[in-house]
């Protein structure tokens, strides 16, 4: 089982910083490389929102360098915490993750991500489990730390120029 861990500060409250978060989590998004349709979005808190997702593998895998997973959010607790599960293929896979946001000073949260990988066949868990994994998450971190920086500079930017 791959085991990812990773954490930043910003500048912004709890609230702000899930809002941020939560304006990506419940719509679709389709980039070159990567699309995420909404199936359902869930309750008013975002709990039983459920979600297709696209994205890079590698080629070695013989899947044209295109994976799938299906992700459901579960244990929202605005602004604290949620869970989403998710099976993925082509190495049929179980995934957990967890988003924990800490106020550490006013107006500044830390984020905590941490998400769990297991391809389910032994053979492949042995074999592939952590390239594909390490593959899939290479640029995570800083792809999710950018996209709420600038998130969060948008929003301050439309208050703002509306105030």
């Amino acid at each position: 089982m791959q085991d990812h861990r990773f954490d930043f500060t910003v500048d912004g409250t709890p609230e702000e910083v899930w809002d941020a978060l939560w304006a990506y989590t419940r719509r679709d998004i389709k980039t070159p490389t990567v699309t995420i349709e909404i199936y359902n979005p869930g309750d008013d808190a975002g709990n039983g929102l459920v979600r297709h997702c696209t994205f890079p593998v590698p080629k070695y895998l013989l899947f044209g360098g295109v994976a799938q997973s299906w992700e459901w959010i579960t244990e929202p607790q605005r602004p604290l915490s949620w869970r989403y599960d998710a099976i993925g293929k082509p190495l049929w896979s179980n995934a957990t993750g967890w988003t924990r946001l800490e106020e550490v000073d006013p107006g500044r949260t830390r984020v905590f991500f941490r998400e769990t990988y297991e391809a389910r066949n032994p053979v492949m868990r042995m074999l592939l489990e952590k390239r594909v994994h390490d593959f899939i998450s290479k640029d995570n971190d800083q792809l999710i730390e950018a996209s709420l920086l600038k998130t969060l500079e948008r929003r301050r930017a439309r208050r703002s120029s509306a105030g």
